[in-house]
């Protein structure tokens, strides 16, 4: 059997444990959108706002399905001891981990989905103006947090920690990066930090995609800084990864 049928075997299994697990549906799918809701029912009557929720909540849905899922995911299945059996198994340890990252990118997919037919029937915004835009920071997006959430799992010492691990990253980067607001109106030290870090950058992809329809010639900057995170994230989540223990 070819590794690629392997790798979608277990991406299937991956998603009947997913759907097995209500609290981990409910944070990714359920909690995103009720920002939204909430978010959207504040700014009701107000287009310029909700055309900075959206793109806003689209960034934060991949944050959470991709760099905090994999963060505690990686860590509970380590000092479960799942990884160090998965690796004794006659399963490619390649095919494992395919499926791993391709449910936690079909949950961010699904997401977006999500957010799109909300903005159109719910908040009125029309459909994407861009679907090429949405679709490349989509993938680029799911790559870098993905790739950063499995290389933050390695310094979370253990799975009780890992809430509050990822928390610490998780909820200072969406305030600072225009989550819920236009984030060229936070202090200038602060949107420093939001310009050094992916988050913002892959809100503004999606702001093109969603309201002003602009292309990807004209996000270039946006695209280096994702592309410049996801080769970090790829490098140290390979350089770090280890069967038994957390890497370092």
């Amino acid at each position: 059997m070819s590794e690629a049928t392997l790798a979608w075997r277990h991406f299937r299994l991956e998603r009947r444990m997913f759907w097995r697990n209500p609290t981990a549906a409910f944070f990714s799918f359920v909690l995103p959108l009720l920002f939204l809701g909430l978010f959207g029912a504040i700014a009701a009557g107000d287009p310029e706002q909700l055309e900075i929720i959206v793109p806003g909540i689209a960034g934060l849905s991949v944050m959470a399905t991709t760099f905090n899922a994999l963060a505690h995911q990686m860590t509970f299945l380590r000092d479960a001891g799942v990884l160090k059996r998965m690796h004794g198994s006659p399963l490619p340890g390649g095919a494992y981990l395919a499926g791993v990252l391709g449910s936690a990118a079909t949950n961010a997919a699904v997401q977006i989905v999500l957010v799109v037919l909300a903005g159109r029937f719910a908040f009125d915004l029309g459909w994407p103006a861009n679907w090429l835009v949405l679709v490349v920071f989509l993938v680029l997006g799911v790559a870098c947090f993905a790739s950063l959430g499995v290389a933050f799992s390695y310094v979370i010492p253990n799975f009780d920690a890992a809430p509050a691990y990822t928390n610490i990253v998780f909820l200072p980067v969406i305030f600072i990066s225009g989550v819920f607001y236009d984030v060229d109106n936070v202090p200038a030290f602060l949107r420093d930090i939001a310009d050094a870090l992916p988050l913002v950058h892959v809100i503004d992809g999606f702001s093109a995609a969603f309201v002003t329809g602009a292309g990807l010639d004209s996000l270039l900057s946006d695209l280096a800084v994702v592309g410049l995170w996801t080769a970090f994230g790829v490098w140290y989540a390979i350089r770090g990864f280890r069967w038994d223990v957390g890497g370092g």
